[in-house]
């Protein structure tokens, strides 16, 4: 397997409203290749979501380097940036994101929309998506008219529809109960396997990390593989 991302000696301070500064880690360095599936577990406010902001290009490092397919994302722009996470990164949320007021198949359509694609085709291959998650006959729902199962499978055909290199998905079950949690995260692991991502999970759920190939823990600022 090759390399497609990998952090140098990664660091991210935030300064606190009474001037001290929290530490978050430093000198984080980190690999992931095609074709794998990690997990990242810790507890609440180890850092676990910053990593992952961070890997995803949702934030900025304070030193350090993201390197996604040999590009150093801190050497890049805001546009630059942008395009890059509708391009290459697909993204999974434990609260699902979706815009309340658009059909399932507009909330997938959306990033081809946002990169100019005509709304007829981005429609269509939003239905498309919707029908590889299993939601074809979901398209014109809005989300008040989903179960929670059903939004985030919206939500991950979405993090899809440009076939990014790289998913990220931040405690994907997090807001479902054990039985919808686990049909989820088989369908991810699925999708993740047919097309051949590399994905990163964040998830304090042991369940979770054991059905991933690796599994490292984020505790006082460092990040360790496990077993």
């Amino acid at each position: 397997m090759s390399e497609i991302l990998r952090t140098v000696g990664l660091a991210k301070d935030y300064l606190l409203p009474d001037g001290e500064i929290l530490h978050v880690f430093s000198g984080l360095n980190f690999s992931l290749n095609r074709g794998e599936i990690v997990a990242v577990m810790g507890a609440s406010g180890s850092g676990k979501t910053t990593f992952l902001n961070l890997l995803g290009a949702l934030d900025r490092p304070t030193s350090g380097s993201v390197i996604l397919e040999d590009e150093d994302l801190a050497m890049k722009d805001a546009v630059s940036l942008a395009r890059v996470r509708n391009t290459k990164i697909g993204f999974v949320f434990q609260a699902f994101h979706l815009l309340p007021e658009f059909t399932a198949a507009e909330n997938v359509a959306l990033p081809l929309l946002m990169n100019g694609l005509g709304r007829t085709e981005a429609f269509r291959r939003g239905t498309a998506v919707l029908g590889d998650v299993g939601l074809e006959n979901k398209a014109a729902c809005r989300p008040a008219q989903l179960s929670g199962g059903e939004m985030q499978r919206v939500a991950i055909a979405r993090a899809l529809i440009n076939s990014p290199a790289v998913l990220l998905a931040d405690e994907p079950t997090g807001n479902l109960d054990w039985k919808t949690g686990e049909a989820v995260l088989r369908l991810l692991l699925d999708l993740h396997e047919k097309r051949g991502l590399a994905s990163v999970l964040v998830t304090h759920n042991e369940k979770v990390s054991a059905l991933c190939g690796k599994t490292y823990l984020m505790e006082r600022g460092l990040l360790e593989r496990q077993g």
